[in-house]
């Protein structure tokens, strides 16, 4: 075959005066954070970013003088220079210490000999267990609704050169120093198993102390440590459940090197206040006569407060909170108010989302409002909750569904929740009296875990990119610490609807931190004989017949992709362990190397798959992944045994599903060819019949869909990486039902949980399971894919596909190289297609439509430009 190696197109570097500026590494990350503290991890991976420049070795500095590391002196780590193109390395130098600031740098030195040295990025150690607090509560039980408050007082003595917060909690926290909220994270801690795993939160607190006397404040939410509400996933007899507690060191640095350690014990005090009920899954109940001005304030008088008592630990382990947090990222205002009468308020904030709402009103005291929150409204334009709360069984009238309860003090009152989340679209507010509201009294607050934007798609067709952006926003209204399956009627970590949209969510956000923690919390809850329940975390809730393969595989398929993506073999070398105690169970479970362990493909729109046909398969990537992973790190005996595991699957289930005679699986399903072909379980001589019969079952339906969850992952990418491109391309942008245009033309701004917008039953608007088409374009369309012989996009396969009935497509994806681009105009009968090779990298590119010995262009970092005539043939051109 023949290859062309073209020559990078240089990018043009900013200039100034004239002249190119030098290019320096930048971007600096530890463990995939920019400058954090509370960093536990005693081998830190230490990453950097050098575009602009072509990298041919490294050497990194680590030590506690910011002056000496900038001149190249490292206490802690000289790592000496590193002959390497590689972005990342792990932190080798001496044992880190507790509590400690560490500066870094990076210098890099290109393939002419010369050095550029980044800029000096620095992360803090945190405790690593060295806790001088105690765990504290107020000594109520958990049944008792009134949120707890805490204060205490202290005098710091000298000048002030830092201070440090370390909370933790069972439940959630917000904490204040005098009476300032300390940082914007919303629901810290994350949720984790609480009897195996608590979090702790490091804050920078000094520009909040003086010289003086301080007061710390601390207001402790229920979370889901003490789901108090009833619903059918029974976190209610959950075996943490508790009165929320809390930990915590302040440790405060003066100037003359001494520190000072205010810690939880028996001097703290407690009271009840204005927050009388609190629940992640229900709402909040707020009583602005209860509020206790200054209560968080080193003046006020706590002399009426009770004493703290102690409480044991919910866990042993106390793990730092290493992710990017929750935040309050978007406002929004309303659309469209209704007054419908002088107590009914309903508010259109235009699209769905997960976040809370905020409240400005002034009533006569003592008036109650219900601020209710859901997707729907009924015909008479009253806000309508049935879809989202079927699975509550609290008492709907004394504690509502995603209603918060106000009662007004007479003054200008103005609420805000801090323990708990809904999904929404609308908003009615009720009050018991009379009351005057206006467009302005009430304001949305799109809410989720801030991880950066790391992709987008642009193109001709608006439905295509209406589509997208449903997927991201349904993706994003369901990253709240760990990935959920809808924000209102559940809140689950469904297991399956995280690994469906896992390449969803990579294409579009940097988000391996949280699915760093998410993988921790499938350690923490896997059963000994490898195990694990089908939502995450759990309370027991999970582990029963169906938690199987086609669902709990994110074992295996989450910490590969995150291989893929970042080239990070870190999860992958954590879970290994995990991988192979579950992979051990369903092989011991499955003689003939078959499975029918788990749920099928979920929500189908007719036609159902064989679900031992579609655990099996699930069966065989874990094998896969296994053995891939297990000769990664070097385990060789593991890797030829699993490879050999995978081998007897794919045959088990070929000589059982595949009919060669009409080159079908099975019954001949949409899903059931699909997922074979993705997945690779097709045999080599069989590939393009099988590929043939999904697309002629596809034409046959008028390009609609006929899937489950399973299939709307698999479908549009065993077309599209078989030839049959233009046939994905017609599903995606179906816009008559069953298709994801068609919940797009009818008004979703997220994706549906079923195809049926008339559906009496599973029927969420928020939902991420068949979130695929969020990923797709990146690679049916810009053909940008991640090549596991080089990961990370250090090497970059490029297999675009030119669809009929497309003018133009772009797509974007921050890779940990730098930005990847792939775009393309059509003009006649030809493309113009224009890509984007981060510097430090390589790529192929496969020209569709090619004769076979022209098939593939090696390309260098640059920029690139080609003209395609539609029989494959081409030629450069010149930018």
């Amino acid at each position: 075959m023949n290859r062309i190696m073209l020559t990078a197109l240089t990018l043009a570097l900013s200039m100034t005066t004239g002249a190119a500026q030098t290019p320096q590494p930048d971007n600096l990350r530890v463990n995939h954070l920019a400058n954090p503290l509370g960093v536990d991890d005693a081998a830190p991976r230490l990453e950097w970013c050098a575009e602009g420049m072509e990298q041919s070795a490294y050497e990194i500095t680590v030590g506690t003088d910011s002056a000496a590391v900038a001149a190249g002196k490292g206490s802690a780590w000289q790592s000496g220079r590193v002959a390497s193109g590689q972005r990342m390395a792990v932190y080798g130098g001496e044992k880190l210490r507790p509590t400690t600031v560490y500066f870094w740098r990076v210098s890099v030195t290109d393939g002419k000999g010369k050095t550029s040295n980044s800029d000096v990025a620095r992360f803090e150690t945190g405790l690593m267990g060295r806790w001088h607090g105690a765990w504290i509560s107020d000594g109520h039980d958990k049944n008792h609704r009134a949120a707890p408050y805490f204060r205490k007082t202290f005098y710091a003595t000298k000048s002030i050169k830092s201070a440090r917060a370390y909370i933790s909690a069972g439940g959630l926290f917000v904490l204040s120093v005098n009476g300032q909220r300390v940082g914007d994270h919303f629901l810290d801690p994350v949720y984790t198993r609480y009897d195996r795993r608590c979090s702790y939160v490091t804050f920078d607190i000094t520009p909040l102390l003086h010289s003086g006397r301080n007061a710390l404040g601390v207001v402790l939410g229920n979370g889901w440590y003490n789901h108090q509400a009833l619903a059918v996933w029974d976190f209610d007899r959950a075996p943490w459940r508790n009165r929320p507690t809390f930990c915590m060191d302040v440790v405060v640095t003066y100037t003359d090197g001494t520190t000072q350690t205010v810690a939880t014990d028996l001097s703290w005090r407690t009271s009840g206040g204005p927050l009388i009920y609190n629940n992640i899954y229900t709402g909040e109940h707020y009583d602005f006569n209860l509020v206790q001005q200054g209560w968080d304030t080193p003046q006020f008088d706590d002399s009426k407060w009770q004493g703290v008592r102690f409480r044991s630990a919910p866990a042993q382990l106390v793990w730092s909170q290493q992710m990017e947090p929750i935040r309050l990222t978007e406002t929004h205002s309303p659309v469209k108010m209704t007054r419908l009468n002088d107590t009914t308020y309903v508010y259109d904030f235009g699209r769905n989302m997960a976040g809370v709402t905020s409240v400005r009103v002034k009533g006569d005291k003592g008036t109650r409002l219900r601020i209710s929150h859901g997707e729907r409204l009924h015909a008479d334009g009253t806000l309508d909750q049935s879809n989202i709360d079927v699975y509550y069984r609290g008492d709907k009238q004394t504690e509502p569904f995603q209603t918060d309860i106000l009662t007004l003090s007479g003054g200008d009152d103005s609420f805000c929740a801090e323990f708990s989340y809904k999904g929404f679209r609308y908003v009615q507010v009720n009050s018991d009296r009379p009351i005057q509201l206006d467009e302005n009294s009430l304001t949305a607050h799109f809410t989720h875990s801030d991880v950066a934007i790391a992709g987008s798609i642009a193109s001709s067709n608006p439905l295509l990119d209406k589509t997208v952006e449903a997927a991201r926003m349904a993706y994003i209204s369901n990253l709240m610490g760990y990935p959920t399956d809808c924000p209102q009627r559940e809140k689950n970590g469904w297991t399956g609807d995280g690994h469906l949209a896992i390449e969803t969510s990579l294409y579009n956000y940097d988000a391996i931190t949280i699915y760093e923690k998410w993988l921790a919390d499938h350690r923490d809850e896997q059963q000994p004989n490898g195990v694990l329940p089908d939502i995450i975390p759990t309370d027991g809730w999970g582990y029963g017949t169906d938690n199987g393969l086609d669902w709990t595989s994110t074992i295996a398929i989450i910490p590969w992709n995150l291989y893929l993506f970042y080239g990070d073999i870190r999860p992958l070398a954590d879970c290994y362990d995990n991988m192979k105690r579950y992979v051990d169970y369903v092989d011991s479970n499955s003689p003939e190397h078959l499975s029918a362990w788990g749920r099928g493909d979920w929500v189908p729109v007719k036609t159902r798959s064989n679900k031992e046909l579609t655990s099996s398969i699930y069966f065989f990537a874990d094998a896969t992944i296994l053995s891939k992973a297990a000769a990664l790190l070097g385990h060789e005996a593991d890797h030829k045994h699993y490879a050999q595991l995978a081998a007897d699957i794919r045959d088990a289930i070929n000589a059982k599903f595949l009919n060669r005679e009409t080159a079908t699986y099975a019954s001949g399903s949409q899903t059931e060819m699909s997922l074979a072909l993705m997945w690779k379980v097709v045999p080599d001589d069989m590939v393009a019949r099988v590929a043939a019969r999904l697309a002629e079952n596809v034409r046959a339906n008028d390009w609609h869909l006929d899937v489950g969850v399973h299939g709307a992952k698999a479908i549009l990418n065993a077309l599209s990486e078989n030839g049959y491109a233009d046939d994905a391309y017609r599903i995606a942008v179906q816009d008559t039902y069953p298709s994801w245009g068609w919940w797009i033309v009818n008004g979703a701004t997220t994706l549906l949980e079923n195809w049926d917008l008339k559906a009496t039953r599973d029927i969420s608007d928020n939902h991420i399971m068949f979130g695929e088409i969020g990923a797709w374009p990146y690679k049916g369309l810009g053909g940008i894919f991640p090549d596991e012989q080089q990961p990370g996009f250090k090497h970059i396969n490029l297999r675009p596909n030119f669809v009929k009935g497309l003018k133009h497509f772009e797509a974007h994806h921050t890779s940990p190289y730098g930005d990847i681009a792939s775009m393309w105009v059509r003009k006649g009968k030809k493309v113009i297609y224009t890509v984007t090779v981060p510097s430090n990298t390589t790529a192929t590119l496969t020209i569709p439509n090619a004769a076979a010995d022209q098939a593939t262009v090696e390309l260098e970092a640059g920029t690139h430009s080609f003209e395609i005539k539609d029989n494959g043939k081409y030629k450069t051109v010149k930018l």
